[in-house]
């Protein structure tokens, strides 16, 4: 038996560690940033107020609509449509944090990453 090289060796180049880490990062950061602009235009319906208010926000909480059943609107109490309505925004704005968190999850594989939402 002949001693050297195997014939089917095909040589790689050496691995760097951290230029694999960089590489992993600006795929992740270009991810975001398509997510992010993404996000911005996906618009989450959220019905309150036993489907009395439909609330549409958008992934970066920005309310795009929002419709009220005439039979909630009671010119004597006003108040109870402000609270109602208070209600329901919060509500839909929760919805859209969470629907940004699970898009973001998805391409940080659930890496908590600081200063992102």
């Amino acid at each position: 038996m002949t001693k050297g090289r195997r014939s089917d060796y095909i040589p790689r180049a050496p691995q760097n560690p951290q230029t694999d880490m960089f590489a992993k990062m600006q795929k992740i950061q270009e991810d975001m940033r398509r997510t992010q602009e993404e996000l911005e235009q996906e618009i989450v319906d959220v019905t309150a107020a036993g489907g009395a208010i439909t609330i549409a926000i958008t992934g970066h909480q920005r309310v795009q609509s929002i419709k009220i059943d005439p039979s909630l609107v009671d010119p004597n109490d006003v108040g109870m449509l402000e609270d109602t309505l208070v209600a329901a925004v919060n509500e839909a704005i929760l919805a859209s944090q969470e629907h940004s968190a699970k898009r973001l999850e998805a391409v940080t594989g659930g890496v908590n990453i600081p200063g992102l939402m």
